[in-house]
């Protein structure tokens, strides 16, 4: 989604450090509890702002996390990564996802979020892990030893772990009778041959979603959101994991054919991830609305290409690179509109290569779904058809 960012914007950073000096003892029978967090504003524009959060345990190992803080300005956070957020009013909870819930002793982890503001966006001052004020210091005083049931996360990182058994649509408004699996949950999952359809909702404000399914390949979701700022959703279909470098895949190729609607926030993309989530790819298809690619350089029209007009995996690109605050994004965004096509992926992941944007990297998911902002009422996004494959 489209970020701006002045000139002038700062890094604002608010470290908890550790107080007093005195050496702490804990009892045998208690454990060892302590943390620190780093919570930066990684970019800031009118109305709007990205934060990275640094958790790091400096007591006994945990299994499972929850840091509590509050905004002092009236923020509200409007779309998250690599966490599961609840806000309700001015208090935030962030809980771990199914692959950062495990910090060993002075083990550390991160997550980022985007949010809006108005009149000022100041820091949180204080944070509480597990219950446990985060000073910077140990303590050895009794304290909560709960293990937190891992949360799912939004579609640009790790996958959710709910599954759900197939079911029949039942007549659900706008879903075809010939599905075999519908559902609304916000991380309802189903697999198919080979492939895993998934329903995924996260960001404050969202509205309802309904993912159908005839087969992994062949998939929609109708979509209700309101046309607030913040990404609500990236409903998507993936095939496993590439977990391969750059330098070994020979090829790489999928297709496409979807039907999406005249008007609303969304775009149609590939999101394709490497290195353990640290760079994120997107390709735009097509797309409608108030959406944009986050981008280095922002001019009174909106975000600045690094290189227009790009011939590439036999379409045509403008190309933005920049981050979200947590990892590297490059976006991709096709000259025009498309609704199907083959792409050539090897043929960018080479590009980025050559460009010196990334190394060698592991090439993880390959994702394909819809990433929606918002919908003129109730509408329907379809996965004709769909494949990718990779040697």
């Amino acid at each position: 989604m489209r970020r701006r960012t002045s000139a002038a914007a700062a890094v604002t950073a608010a470290v908890l450090a550790a107080v007093g000096t005195g050496v702490l003892t804990a009892l045998p029978s208690y454990a060892a509890t302590g943390c620190r967090v780093a919570y930066t504003v990684s970019n800031q524009w009118p109305g709007g702002f990205g934060a990275s959060v640094n958790v790091t345990n400096l007591g006994d190992p945990i299994n499972g996390w929850t840091l509590v803080w509050s905004f002092a300005g009236g923020q509200q956070v409007t779309q998250y990564w690599s966490t599961a957020l609840t806000q309700s009013g001015s208090q935030v909870t962030a809980r771990n996802v199914d692959y950062n819930g495990s910090l060993g002793t002075g083990a550390s982890t991160s997550f980022g979020f985007n949010g809006s503001w108005t009149g000022s966006n100041p820091v949180p001052t204080s944070f509480t892990l597990n219950g446990v004020a985060c000073t910077g210091g140990v303590s050895g005083s009794p304290s909560p030893t709960r293990s937190v049931t891992p949360s799912p996360s939004r579609s640009v990182t790790p996958s959710p772990s709910r599954s759900v058994t197939p079911s029949p649509s039942s007549g659900t408004p706008g879903v075809p009778s010939d599905a075999v699996w519908s559902a609304s949950g916000q991380w309802d999952t189903w697999t198919n041959n080979g492939y895993t359809v998934y329903n995924n909702i996260w960001g404050s404000g969202a509205g309802s979603q309904t993912v159908w399914a005839r087969s992994g390949t062949s998939w929609g979701v109708i979509a209700n959101h309101p046309r607030t700022s913040g990404v609500k959703s990236y409903p998507h279909t993936v095939k496993g994991s590439v977990n391969r470098t750059v330098s070994s895949i020979s090829s790489m190729t999928s297709s496409f054919n979807v039907s999406v609607p005249g008007s609303g926030d969304y775009s149609t993309t590939y999101d394709i991830w490497a290195n353990n989530w640290a760079y994120e790819v997107m390709l735009w298809l097509n797309w409608s609305g108030a959406v944009g690619p986050i981008a280095e350089q922002y001019d009174a029209n909106g975000a600045v290409p690094a290189f227009r007009n790009v011939s590439l995996g036999g379409h045509t690109w403008n190309i933005y690179r920049g981050s979200n605050g947590a990892n590297a994004v490059f976006s991709f965004l096709r000259t025009s509109n498309t609704n199907s096509g083959t792409i050539d992926i090897r043929a960018i992941l080479n590009w980025l290569r050559t460009q010196g944007w990334w190394a060698d990297v592991t090439v993880g998911e390959a994702q394909f779904g819809f990433e929606i902002s918002g919908t003129s009422g109730s509408s329907a996004f379809t996965d004709n058809s769909f494949s990718i494959a990779w040697s």
